[in-house]
């Protein structure tokens, strides 16, 4: 059975004459968004990549090669719309902002994605969702709201569930990668989220590592823990081989 996404208006998916991978416009209740696809061959598994708060850019689709290399399709994201990528740490506050304000176009835009994957070939009966930062907060809202994916992976992401919502719909399987010296998402959250998982019944693995700030994978940036980016990488790996069959 296919995943059933909501009504969306959903049109102009356009991939380079050249390649089957590269850039994906495509649009989602009349605004323009640019994507991401890799593609790995037909019926290969799919990854949803949620970007971090500064917008769909050569970190992700530099992930997005890295998992097709392992023979998984990925379908990048694009959560603030085309052409917008803010450098100010303003902006990307103003945008994230916006969407932890309006959680239900937060979960439209992942649902376009995955839609627009689809669209292009995207295997989404077999697919796990995974974002970094703003995306691993933003796959945990996709987890609570009942998306059929296979699982949920955050790297270093926002952790607290909002006011009213819960875990009692999610389906997947949860595996969550923080760093203990994050003082951005203190270990307090980590806690109160191992403690709903298990509440609610929901599989989960919750991960830290010693000595690994916030952002802790991004390439080439003060924060970056080369250890705890090959750990919760392999760890990202076996996952994926364990969950999508």
């Amino acid at each position: 059975m296919r995943l059933l996404i909501p009504f969306l208006f959903l049109s102009a998916i356009v991939l380079p004459a050249w390649a089957k991978d590269g850039p994906v416009d495509y649009e989602i209740n009349g605004q323009a968004y640019e994507g991401y696809y890799v593609s790995a061959g037909d019926n290969a598994p799919l990854i949803l990549l949620i970007h971090d708060w500064d917008g769909l850019t050569n970190y992700e689709v530099k992930r997005a090669h890295m998992l097709a290399d392992q023979g998984y399709s990925v379908f990048a994201a694009d959560l603030f719309g085309a052409g917008v990528r803010p450098t100010e740490v303003k902006d990307k506050r103003q945008h994230t902002g916006e969407l932890y304000k309006d959680r239900e176009k937060m979960r439209t835009l992942m649902n376009g994605a995955l839609a627009a994957a689809l669209k292009l070939g995207g295997n989404t009966d077999n697919a796990v969702a995974a974002g970094y930062c703003f995306g691993g907060a933003a796959v945990l809202e996709l987890a609570r709201a009942g998306s059929p994916l296979k699982g949920f992976v955050t790297f270093h992401g926002g952790l607290k569930t909002p006011d009213g919502q819960n875990y009692s719909k999610a389906q997947g399987s949860i595996l969550v990668m923080h760093g203990s010296a994050d003082s951005a998402i203190p270990m307090e959250q980590f806690a109160a989220l191992t403690n709903e998982l298990e509440a609610a019944g929901v599989a989960h693995e919750m991960i830290t590592y010693s000595g690994a700030p916030h952002a802790f994978t991004v390439f080439d940036s003060k924060r970056y823990r080369a250890d705890a980016d090959a750990k919760s990488w392999n760890r990202f790996s076996e996952y994926l081989q364990a969950t999508l069959k």
